[in-house]
């Protein structure tokens, strides 16, 4: 069987060289490749245009996601007052006591540090915060 292959392959050879054999290989024509870039291109700029769209739309809703709604939306007065202070350390105005300011205080601190890569502006707001409110509750 081996020897019989062997045989009609070398047949074969002679009376087709090489040079009568086509290529397995072909190349696209010009037009096909273009057409191929044109949709690839276009299937980008869908993709694309679809994402800014869903942003947008997400947006004009006006409404926020859930952790967003948690999230007081405002930066801070120019002097800081009860009420601010209350708001950075997530206490209400209502039945403050040294104690809860100064868990608060450390608890933010902990997360907050400059030392372990937080905000040294925020750090200083929440040092303000506990000051503030330790002046007004004692």
């Amino acid at each position: 069987p081996i020897q019989d292959l062997l045989r009609d392959t070398t047949r074969f050879f002679r009376s087709h060289p090489p040079s009568s054999i086509t290529t397995l290989t072909t190349h696209p024509k010009p037009s096909t490749m273009a057409s191929v870039l044109a949709v690839g291109a276009g299937a980008a700029v869908a993709a694309f245009l679809g994402r800014a769209g869903l942003v947008a739309w997400r947006r004009s809703r006006g409404g926020v996601g859930a952790m967003g709604k948690a999230f007081y939306k405002g930066g801070f007065e120019p002097r800081m007052n009860k009420r601010e202070a209350c708001l950075i350390l997530s206490l209400q105005e209502s039945g403050i006591s040294r104690d809860k300011v100064r868990k608060a205080h450390r608890t933010l601190m902990l997360l907050n540090h400059p030392d372990r890569g937080g905000s040294p502006y925020l750090a200083t707001k929440v040092n303000e915060a506990k000051e503030l409110l330790e002046k007004t509750t004692s």
